[in-house]
């Protein structure tokens, strides 16, 4: 039986739940690197309206709550949303939803912000997934998000063409086992394409150092991080 990309995300999520949300906690990469830039990116969220889109385990979502957001998060995942509730608690609305499908559960205009950490890239196509983050946004509002490093997934998965948009499959060792992970990679004149094409602008886009106490933590993982391209990092703003 054919598997929509969202179920085989969801499938992938599932069986390694309690392994990827342990990692996500603590690894150089999530706690150290990625979960602070882009809370940085976010800037002040209290009082906000938050959609948290792709919210997995929720540890940013925790996150946001603690700053005084009014967190929406939701995630394809049903195990993982399980352990953002039990993280979460009551503090955020959490929802079972796809990013790729009509966020039906959201009013026009109805979210503050809209921040989807390191989920754009489970998407093969970005332009409705950025026209609804708009629909749901507010006039002065913003969309938050990072995403594998064009050049990253480009050295490691599409050598030979950088311009393509490739469908991956990697295995992530997590634990004692070994799980299968897939995910499109894209140039960034792409994902600029699509930014453009859901009408919003770039205010920002980043490419963050880790915190410096990683350093000492673990000195190869920030030297790594430090020197070469992992992730990418943008603010966008609506146009109009």
């Amino acid at each position: 039986m054919l598997v929509t990309e969202a179920e085989r995300t969801a499938l992938e999520y599932d069986a390694m739940a309690v392994q990827y949300a342990a990692e996500n906690a603590e690894s150089a990469h999530n706690a150290y690197y990625e979960r602070p830039a882009t809370l940085a990116l976010l800037g002040d969220v209290h009082g906000l309206r938050v959609l948290d889109a792709g919210c997995g385990a929720g540890a940013l979502t925790v996150a946001l709550a603690a700053q005084g957001a009014v967190v929406t998060g939701f995630d394809i995942s049903p195990a993982m949303l399980e352990l953002a509730r039990q993280a979460v608690g009551e503090r955020a609305e959490l929802l079972v939803a796809d990013l790729a499908a009509p966020l039906s559960f959201a009013a026009d205009g109805s979210f503050d912000v809209v921040v989807a950490s390191l989920v754009m890239h489970y998407v093969r196509d970005w332009e409705p997934v950025l026209r609804e983050f708009r629909r749901v946004l507010g006039p002065d509002g913003a969309v938050v998000f990072s995403t594998h490093h064009p050049a990253m997934d480009w050295q490691l998965h599409s050598p030979a063409d950088y311009f393509a948009i490739s469908h991956v499959t990697e295995i992530w060792e997590m634990g004692s086992g070994g799980y299968e992970v897939s995910f499109w990679r894209r140039p960034l004149t792409a994902m600029c394409e699509a930014i453009a094409a859901a009408g919003f602008v770039i205010e920002r886009l980043t490419e963050p150092w880790p915190l410096p106490e990683l350093a000492d933590r673990d000195p190869a993982a920030y030297h790594k991080i430090r020197t070469q391209p992992r992730f990418l990092f943008f603010r966008l703003r609506p146009i109009g």
